[in-house]
């Protein structure tokens, strides 16, 4: 994961800091989601109905792609040296671009936005998101995610 001075952040700006390692979306992850969220609706938990879809299998929750955020940025995106505590703060957008199939691997690549500060020590960083699909060209989905740090 890339470490930097608040005084160097404007560095990253632009650039991608990090494509996360391949994580499993296993029929099993996907009833756990079911369970946690109460979402049991057929395409993500019926294989026999499932198969009868245009997809031909379980999907994953839209929401537990988005949910894997927090996984896939570990290591991915920019810490502020002596940093104190990290937040989600949001998103400008989120766009479900393609169904993750139960059994597909994904990975989160990103790139950093924006870096400001409104509060000194306090600092809103803006990520470019892109989930990918393995071996799939368009991505499970894209987003503008806002975290905060606090240094």
């Amino acid at each position: 994961m890339p470490v930097t001075t608040p005084d160097k952040i404007a560095d990253f700006v632009g650039k991608e800091t990090g494509v996360s390692d391949w994580i499993a979306i296993d029929q099993e992850r996907i009833n756990q989601f079911a369970d946690v969220t109460e979402d049991h609706q057929f395409i993500h938990i019926d294989p026999e109905a499932a198969a009868k879809t245009p997809f031909g299998t379980t999907i994953a929750h839209g929401f537990l792609t988005l949910s894997m955020l927090s996984k896939l940025a570990s290591g991915s995106v920019i810490i502020l040296e002596g940093v104190k505590m990290g937040v989600n703060y949001g998103f400008e957008k989120v766009r479900f671009v393609n169904p993750v199939k139960s059994g597909q691997n994904i990975r989160g690549r990103f790139t950093l936005m924006s870096a400001d500060t409104k509060v000194p020590g306090q600092w809103t960083l803006k990520y470019a998101v892109k989930v990918e699909i393995e071996g799939e060209t368009k991505p499970a989905l894209v987003a503008e995610w806002l975290t905060m740090q606090f240094v």
